[in-house]
């Protein structure tokens, strides 16, 4: 237990707990590490109740602590500290596993219930938000069951193997980042978004199975039947949301900042956070004499919002001096975490302990081309459907020809593995949510397609990555289109990438993000809405322009959608160069028995001349370098 926390040291540099060698439960030990937030003084954990018999660690923040301690102090309940730990203890004991429907905010926690109240035996309750904000890996060994925040905790407790699991490596390889419930360690497990797990304390050696208990088509927004129909009447039901949400992601007893880009999602954020506090910090990320630097936009909306801005600039050397630690910082291998590890690193730089962020935005109002292309790629499935197969490989290549005068090279091959494949992914958009179509990855591996187990009670006895998209396609398909692809968004690419990558890169910096765009109650209702309320034709995140567009920088509201990324085309050609190419001709050990080096190289070579994007080989070298370091024997 010591050697897992001394491993999450980073994520709670402030202090850690234990319970361990009680008598009431042998062979049980808990252990966390804090960063202090709320409650300095007196938030340490684990946290009792006034009998000692329920005791919780958590990871996270709850927005609506202070409303739910005075309902549970009128019901008799006896607060011992003024955190927000607390309120699990009392509200496990007054309604159980109902508790989780009054929690708002983001946690993975493990609660011990020793009063054989459920069950004549101690029990161990786990439980994750429903986006999935905070994380939470198990396992299971001979030895028994463990649980923690991050995966290395695991890999350092000496209980997990350090051995890939090949079908999360052709999860990583399809999509970048492994989909939910798997990891890149073999037999390490993520507890899913909305769901939770009960263990009973002397069965640990028994796999507890992870269940649902979030719905958001149950919400009480999807069951309201006066929700709105058009656009101008659910702007106005969703603008005193949007302000609830960021009043209560600023609660804090120490300073909150913000990260601001020149994007729509962190405007509306800084623009509602500056009317909540005056003088909050924001900054930015610059990349001077780039195309890519925002900077000069930012330092706009942050004059227009009253903020204190701060730019922090990254140039190819600084980057390259610090790469190794940043892909140290990532648990899990990621395209994309490279990105978000700088923007932490710069909040830590301006002196931020916690940070608001726009993430979510494009998810809940349509602002990713996937919503666009998804709808492309879904009638051409269909037509594959009426061609036989051999005949669609036939046309394969002539397809690629045409559409790649189009669109690029990249987005051709997307299309044109949707056209030979259809029936290998359960949905079009994973086609366009796709990094190596499928023609490619059989290049790189033996890619395996494993799907899940279902047991006679509906639950997942065999969780795998397939299992996962497939059962986020069935819930899509209950959907208008947007809203299906908004879902399966948050599902995948936002629970799977986006948020586990802020979650461990951030707390890799001792950094606090949040995320007030996907407080729960706003998520439920706009996920509540039909497409004619949530959309406009031509417009760009028309229902968040609609409701805030009277206090949005007028720069911002005609401003092209572009990702928020690093210059990694220039720096993978200049400064990155040797260093990828050192790496791709020694492949960690742990990697070699499962990715071909040719396939690598050509990757490689493909993008240096033109041929395809640097997202490909950049997520070849992290995937490499994580494993030399993580999984080094």
């Amino acid at each position: 237990m010591r050697a897992m926390t001394a491993a999450l040291y980073h994520r709670g540099p402030d202090e850690e707990g234990f319970l361990a060698g009680d008598a009431r439960v042998p062979g049980l030990a808990l252990g966390m590490r804090r960063l202090s937030i709320i409650d300095l003084a007196g938030g340490q954990q684990p946290v009792w109740n006034e009998t000692r018999d329920v005791a919780v660690i958590y990871n996270g923040e709850l927005y609506n602590y202070r409303e739910l301690r005075e309902r549970l102090k009128l019901l008799g309940h006896k607060f011992a500290t003024q955190s927000d730990t607390e309120i699990l203890v009392h509200g496990w004991e007054e309604w159980g596993e109902e508790c989780l429907t009054e929690l708002r905010g983001m946690f993975a926690f493990a609660l011990l219930d020793m009063r054989g109240r459920f069950a004549t035996a101690p029990l161990l309750f786990l439980a994750r938000d429903p986006l999935g904000i905070k994380p939470l890996y198990y396992t299971q060994s001979p030895e028994g069951f463990a649980f923690a925040s991050e995966v290395r905790a695991l890999l350092a407790s000496g209980i997990a193997p350090k051995q890939i699991s090949q079908d999360a490596l052709t999860s990583y390889l399809l999509f970048g980042s492994t989909s939910e419930p798997v990891t890149l360690v073999d037999g390490v497990f993520s507890l899913p978004p909305g769901h939770r797990m009960l263990l009973y304390v002397p069965e640990r050696r028994r796999v507890p199975r992870a269940r649902p208990w979030w719905d958001s088509q149950m919400s009480p927004a999807a069951r309201d039947p006066h929700r709105p129909k058009d656009l101008g009447t659910a702007a106005k039901r969703l603008r005193p949301m949007l302000e609830d949400a960021v009043r209560a992601h600023l609660i804090a007893d120490v300073p909150v900042g913000l990260f601001l880009s020149g994007g729509l999602d962190s405007g509306a954020i800084a623009a509602l956070a500056g009317r909540a506090q005056a003088g909050i910090r924001s900054f930015t990320l610059s990349f001077p004499g780039t195309a890519y630097d925002e900077a000069p936009l930012a330092r706009r909306i942050a004059e227009r919002c009253e903020t204190r801005h701060k730019e922090i600039p990254l140039d190819g050397s600084t980057m390259v001096g610090r790469i190794d630690e940043a892909v140290a910082g990532l648990d899990q291998p990621t395209m994309d975490g490279i990105n978000t590890y700088f923007v932490s690193w710069a909040a830590r730089e301006a002196g931020l302990k916690v940070a608001l962020s726009g993430l979510g935005g494009d998810e809940l109002f349509a602002g990713y081309a996937s919503f666009e292309n998804t709808a492309l790629l879904r009638r051409l499935t269909r037509l594959a459907w009426f061609a036989p197969k051999p005949w669609r490989r036939a046309v394969g290549p002539l397809m690629a020809a045409i559409l790649g005068i189009r669109m690029s090279r990249d987005a051709a091959g997307k299309a044109v593995a949707a056209w030979t494949e259809p029936d290998t992914l359960p949905h079009p958009y994973f086609y366009a949510r796709a990094l190596f179509p499928l023609g490619q990855l059989h290049r790189l591996i033996e890619p395996r397609f494993r799907p899940s187990t279902i047991g006679s009670d509906g639950v997942t006895l065999d969780p795998t990555w397939l299992g996962w998209l497939d059962r986020a396609a069935s819930e899509a398909g209950k959907l208008e289109p947007i809203a299906a692809i908004s879902w399966l968004e948050m599902r995948c690419y936002m629970a799977s990438t986006l948020l586990r990558d802020t979650d461990s890169v951030s707390m890799a910096q001792s950094l606090e993000v949040r995320v007030p765009l996907l407080d729960t109650p706003l998520v439920e209702f706009v996920n509540s809405l039909p497409d004619t309320a949530r959309h406009r034709a031509g417009a760009q995140k028309a229902l968040l322009v609609e409701a805030l567009g009277d206090i949005l920088p007028e720069e911002m509201l005609g401003k092209q959608k572009r990702t928020f990324t690093l210059p990694w085309e220039e720096w993978l050609r200049g400064p990155l160069k040797s260093k990828v190419e050192a790496s791709f001709g020694d492949m960690a050990p742990a990697l070699t028995p499962h990715l071909r080096g040719e396939g690598v190289r050509s990757v490689w070579s493909a993008f240096l001349d033109g041929k395809t994007s640097w997202s490909r080989p950049w997520s070849l070298y992290v995937l490499n370098e994580w494993c030399r370091h993580h999984l080094a024997a």
